[in-house]
């Protein structure tokens, strides 16, 4: 099957039965990508926002049910203050652009990680705001922002056993960001770096995983596509023979 798009963009021969339905993005090398040009390294996430939302829109278009993006880790707070603080300003700026289209895009957004750093800001309410105007049914987009996946499971393992007064595999994952939602099939990370950072470990416990050298800002369809195409020769065999 050959997609084709508005865009027509390069489309490797896919092969149907074997997309998957759920794809995680590590969006690395923003601030690398501004520095080899020798800009701010904030300019590399403003184009890095740009290429998100044109992924998204690629997703919806492919009908790839989920896709989850490593926006902000707990562990970027770290970042020096000016680079966090024109981080959020970017995110605060996109959150109105986000909600127009992803309405007409029929998708709906989830914003997971620890919302609590935000309840007193305006970008908060605009989160709020997202998620009650995306209901959309075509595909689910999750956010994670002031995400970490120790802290996740720690959590979710906390509420689980007060709420069950023991705790199994199935009572966490209720308590997970993700609960209803698929698995990632396939994990995605720019940059070169071949590690997870700390992103959805215990949904990632079967994924397919993707490195390429691209640079976040400069990831496109064509780039997907040869990862999915990869993903699509690869048997999955969990564990089994």
């Amino acid at each position: 099957m050959i997609y084709k798009t508005k865009k027509k963009v390069q489309e490797p021969v896919l092969n149907a039965e074997n997309m998957p339905e759920h794809i995680a993005f590590i969006m690395d090398g923003n601030g690398r990508w501004a520095q080899r040009r020798g800009l701010p390294r904030t300019v590399g996430y403003d184009q890095g926002a740009k290429t998100f939302r044109k992924i998204v829109e690629y997703c919806i278009e492919i009908n790839i049910k989920y896709a989850t993006f490593f926006a902000f880790s707990t562990e970027n707070w770290k970042r020096p203050g000016d680079e966090v603080a024109a981080i959020m300003r970017m995110f605060d700026k996109y959150l109105d652009e986000l909600i127009a289209d992803l309405v007409k895009c029929d998708a709906e957004v989830k914003f997971i990680g620890d919302m609590s750093k935000f309840e007193e800001t305006v970008m908060y309410a605009k989160m709020r705001d997202v998620q009650s105007k995306t209901v959309g049914r075509r595909m689910k987009l999750n956010i994670a922002l002031n995400y970490g996946g120790r802290d996740e499971i720690i959590n979710a393992a906390d509420r689980a056993f007060k709420r069950n007064g023991a705790l199994t595999a199935e009572s966490l994952e209720r308590e997970l960001y993700t609960h209803g939602q698929k698995d990632p099939d396939l994990v995605i990370r720019t940059s070169g770096e071949q590690r997870f950072s700390n992103f959805l470990l215990w949904q990632c416990a079967y994924s397919e995983l993707w490195f390429t050298d691209v640079l976040w800002p400069d990831f496109n369809e064509k780039v997907l596509n040869e990862a999915m195409l990869d993903y699509s020769k690869r048997k999955r065999r969990y564990g089994g023979v």
